[in-house]
């Protein structure tokens, strides 16, 4: 006579139902990772001029890019600077860049928000008013009445240096010889003794100056004078640091002793039409590349995962904050 099968207990039945439970909550976390498709596509970097630090930076960083994301086709464009940058964010020239907080602040201030938004504070830039090594200046209100390149007009140098010259008690429409050229062309016009100065804001080092330095012998001008002057601009200076050049930024030059400044932080910026799983992909490979970029471009070391997320004057975008959150979870 056959045996009766024994009737599953109530504790087999329990288990068996969990697993189902748990295993169709796996599937459907896993899910949207599986649907997802990984960002693709053409965007659009825009960078700065040939011999500037945004401009490494941004070739580096494409590199990096197409190992995280291979779908992305990432097109570099060149441009004069900050205020370039966030104007071709704007009309949709460009998909990413990297501006100047001041810079960004001035254009909100003149256009409104125009949905601009931050993936990451990267690095500062500094200051730097470069002189012939045996020139008189010593300050900048020393440039009274000389020639000095500040910047082509609507540059983030421009707009800075502005105010810089400001605070020295200078006009630079009535007070000195305004050269209005860029980095291409400030260190040949020094060489040549077209010009007697000129203001730079860049990382350190910045190619153009440590190239100049090989074969002219120059000197950098403390600006650290003009902090308080500066402050007292009030808001449109707030993003304005004391700062210190640090002794072996130019060693050359330097030679061994740090020089007083000011500095300003670089923002990674895009807009809020910038698709959200594209901005967390490329805002995390700029954290992830730190190092690796840091190697070559020195300010890229500064990239801080803990500082990434002060982005003032620009909120996060909504897919940098999803990375921010991912990786403090």
């Amino acid at each position: 006579m056959a045996t009766a099968r024994p009737h599953p207990g109530r504790r087999t039945v329990q288990v068996a139902a969990a697993a189902a439970v748990a295993l169709a909550l796996l599937l459907w976390w896993l899910a949207p990772l599986r649907s997802s498709p990984d960002p693709h596509g053409r965007v659009s970097f825009t960078t700065g001029v040939s011999s500037g630090v945004y401009s490494r930076y941004g070739e580096l960083l494409k590199r990096y890019l197409a190992e995280d994301l291979p779908g992305v086709d990432v097109r570099l464009l060149s441009s004069e600077g900050s205020v370039q940058n966030i104007e071709r964010l704007v009309s949709g020239e460009a998909t990413f860049t990297i501006a100047t907080a001041d810079a960004v602040a001035a254009y909100r201030d003149e256009h409104g928000e125009a949905g601009l938004r931050a993936c990451a504070r990267l690095y500062d830039d500094y200051m730097q008013l470069v002189v012939p090594a045996d020139s008189p200046v010593r300050s900048a209100s020393d440039l009274r009445g000389l020639r000095v390149a500040i910047g082509q007009p609507g540059s983030g140098v421009s707009l800075i240096t502005g105010r810089l010259l400001e605070a020295a008690g200078l006009d630079e429409e009535r007070d000195i010889d305004a050269v209005r050229v860029g980095i291409a062309e400030m260190p040949r016009m020094l060489r040549e003794g077209t010009i007697d100065a000129f203001f730079w804001s860049g990382g350190l080092p910045t190619g153009a100056v440590k190239d100049l330095a090989k074969d002219f012998d120059v000197r950098l001008v403390q600006l650290g004078d003009l902090v308080d002057a500066l402050h007292e601009q009030g808001r449109k200076a707030q993003y304005y640091r004391a700062a210190v050049m640090p002794a072996d930024a130019y060693p050359s030059v330097q030679r061994g002793e740090p020089v007083k400044t000011v500095a300003v932080a670089n923002l990674l910026v895009t807009t809020d039409r910038t698709d959200p799983q594209l901005t967390e992909g490329v805002t995390r490979a700029v954290i992830n590349s730190r190092d690796r970029i840091g190697g070559q471009v020195h300010a890229a070391q500064l990239v801080d995962l803990r500082t990434a997320i002060y982005t003032d004057p620009l909120q996060l975008h909504e897919g940098a904050s999803r990375y921010y959150r991912s990786v403090k979870s």
